[in-house]
């Protein structure tokens, strides 16, 4: 017998959004044929009444017929399949069409399949839905689902499902959410898409041709539903405001203001005081219906995280050579170091924050744990034990000279901080001239909180060249060299052997010696360094100058592909600790872990490679089988993850995919990396901090 798995293998369709109870009865009524000598699946279809060959996108649109008969329950006698849509002289076949209830002929929803990517469906589905009149559009591969309301040729709003047979569309747009509406109706987990996805449709529709700067729009709309999400976590009866209840557009952006100035005075020095939303009430109100049923907090903000790596790339990070570090290579930089609560932490060079806003969760699982608290699903939304929020705002703090990505990292912080951050608008390598910031009023306003903790760091009072920091991580910018010799002639490392001061220096290896400053004896840091640091002959002295100072704990050779599609520069972090008579007594001669990153976590084009169901046997348990072999999962984590087909993907306890690396564990779906090879080494070597 012909299996679904046989014939949609190669092909770009997949299953994920079908439940198995309708999978199995398509499957059970499947028959062969035979064709020319070839034996053919068939099934006989529910709206034509007849026998048709079964191929992927048949299989697609014979689930999704179930679905539109059983659980939106539109009788088969309004639907027509390959519905005839005439373009001045070219006719072209819309996959699915239901007519309206009382005007039988006109098209009511049309459902897009041919096309299993989302933009050219998206784009197929606009020209069905104009060339028909059709209000409401479907688009759906099997894996992603989109559902469009066309509010006039140009604009094609999402919604957040379609109407069932009994219901309006009106009936759709007015419902009152709250957040455990949003949780249960999350966008990204239902339709399989990512934030970064969405805001790319917002450019495709609106924002490309809407005359602002798209990062400073989206930044303010992820900014304001982030808050109002937060508010109705907190107040769980509170309806959602970022959200398009039927309001006129005037209305909605009048709305989405108030509810931006409120943000705004909450989580203070981000956005000046008279900002305001840019974008004209029509295209407000499109981004909004992309936005509103996406939920973007979770345990770890990695939603956020994402979506504000493009945006920061799109409008100026790769031009500095500077790069966002892929968030499962920080977890790995943290599991390694270990951090606790007692212990400060700094990041140098902090984009958008990666380093310490992983930190902070890591500690904070430490904190609940300790206190026998279970972390939540909104974890970072809700009121946390006073020793969480101490933490983030006595303990962590960042430094960034970009200051796009100095205000993405202030929102991350203030929100774990719950309105207080130590993240600074500074450049690190130029600590002579940071006193200079005092003299300007607006940095005063938005950063002297954290100044003033930052200060206190000090060896000296009246230098900003040495601090004591208990842990380091950063991925300083790799392109540029540094050529002041105002600049240069504070550092060693800008000194040949002969002690001659060079015209220009790399600007991590500044970075390396800067960042050796902000550590205290017996302190730990963790760097992204170009590959060549550690091989090239030219480079000896560097490695000279790390090995006087330091013990080296480790070196982790990342993949090719890791910061791809930015650059392909092949890069190490190293690992080392500050020799100190207590913490790290000084030795000539001791072990160094060695590893090799395997799995290249992202393709040649820099697209990440996801987990599949059949990388990891062992995680292929749901409950059902569990319960009924009496299994007990350990973590339960696996009864979460049931896909139905061995070349679905492995979801983590949200619902998102995982990333393919072999780095660490990720949270008992995958198997051990090198992270946790290193926690044993350290625990053999005695390491303090394990």
């Amino acid at each position: 017998m012909i299996t679904i798995s046989e014939i949609l293998k190669d092909s770009n369709y997949s299953l994920s959004q079908f439940s198995n109870d309708k999978i199995m009865a398509l499957e059970n009524n499947i028959f062969e044929k035979d064709v020319k000598g070839k034996t053919m699946p068939y099934f006989k279809c529910l709206v034509r009444n007849k026998e048709i060959k079964l191929t992927p996108e048949e299989i697609v649109r014979q689930l999704y017929i179930m679905v539109l008969t059983e659980d939106f329950h539109y009788p088969v006698s309004r639907m027509e399949l390959e519905y005839v849509v005439t373009f001045g002289r070219e006719k072209k076949r819309a996959d699915i069409v239901i007519f309206d209830k009382d005007q039988t002929y006109t098209p009511y929803i049309i459902v897009e399949l041919k096309s299993p990517k989302l933009k050219d469906g998206k784009e197929q589905l606009k020209g069905y839905c104009n060339g028909t009149g059709a209000p409401i559009g479907v688009w759906t591969n099997g894996e992603s689902i989109s559902y469009y309301h066309r509010k006039d040729p140009n604009f094609f709003e999402d919604i957040p499902i379609i109407p069932k047979a009994n219901e309006k569309l009106s009936d759709i747009l007015s419902e009152r959410w709250f957040i455990d509406d949003l949780v249960k109706k999350d966008k990204l987990v239902n339709e399989r898409k990512s934030l970064k996805d969405l805001i790319l449709e917002m450019e495709d529709e609106v924002l490309a041709n809407a005359g602002v700067d798209v990062f400073e729009e989206v930044f303010k709309l992820i900014f304001t539903k982030l808050y109002d999400e937060m508010e109705s976590g907190r107040k769980k009866d509170r309806h959602l405001e970022f959200r398009n209840y039927g309001d006129t557009e005037t209305e909605l952006k009048e709305k989405l203001q108030n509810l931006f100035n409120e943000a705004k005075e909450k989580w203070s020095g981000v956005f000046t005081e008279d900002a305001k939303l840019m974008l004209t009430p029509s295209h407000l109100s499109v981004c909004v219906s992309s936005l509103q049923d996406v939920k973007l907090f979770n345990s770890n903000l990695d939603v956020v995280d994402e979506a504000f790596e493009y945006l920061i790339n799109k409008s100026s990070k790769g031009e500095k050579g500077q790069y966002f570090t892929p968030r499962y290579v920080i977890d790995m930089c943290v599991r390694m170091l270990n951090p606790s609560a007692s212990e400060t932490m700094i990041d140098t060079a902090a984009g958008s924050c990666g380093f310490p806003v992983h930190t902070i969760f890591y500690v904070w699982q430490k904190i609940l744990e300790s206190k026998g608290l279970k972390k939540s699903h909104l974890f970072t939304l809700e009121q946390k034990p006073q020793e969480c929020t101490d933490y983030v705002q006595n303990k962590v703090f960042a430094i960034d000279f970009d200051e796009k990505a100095v205000r993405v990292a202030r929102t991350l912080n203030l929100i774990a901080g719950d309105g207080q951050t130590n993240v600074l608008h500074l450049n690190t390598l130029d600590y002579e001239r940071w006193d200079e910031n005092l003299k300007d009023e607006n940095w005063q306003e938005t950063y002297f909180e954290g100044w003033k903790k930052l200060k206190k760091m000090r060896v000296d009072k009246n230098s900003n060249r040495d601090f004591q920091f208990d842990i380091l991580m950063a991925n300083p910018p790799f392109a540029g060299d540094i050529k002041e010799s105002r600049i240069l002639s504070k550092y060693e490392l800008s000194k040949n052997a002969a002690g001659k001061m060079a015209s220009k220096v790399g600007r991590d290896i500044l970075f390396i010696e800067r960042n050796l400053d902000f550590l205290k004896p017996g302190g730990r840091m963790a760097i992204v360094l170009p590959q060549g640091r550690f091989n090239n002959s030219s480079d000896k002295y560097i490695r000279d100058y790390i090995a006087e100072r330091c013990r080296i704990l480790a070196v982790v050779g990342l993949h090719g592909n890791v910061f791809k599609p930015h650059t392909g520069t092949k890069t190490s972090v190293l690992f080392v600790q500050k020799w100190d008579d207590v913490l790290c007594p000084k030795k000539e001669d001791y072990p160094i872990f060695f590893a090799t990153m395997q799995e290249p976590s992202k393709d040649n084009s820099g697209e990440k490679i996801f987990v599949k169901r059949s990388d990891f046997p062992y995680a292929r348990i749901n409950k059902e089988e569990a319960v009924a072999n009496k299994i007990v999962c350990d973590p339960p984590a696996h009864y979460e993850v049931t896909p139905k087909e061995n070349n679905e993907y492995l979801l983590d306890s949200h619902g998102h995919l995982i990333v393919k690396h072999d780095l660490f564990n990720h949270d008992g779906l995958t198997k051990d990396g090198i992270a946790e090879a290193f926690a044993e080494f350290a625990k053999k070597e005695g390491l303090s901090f394990f």
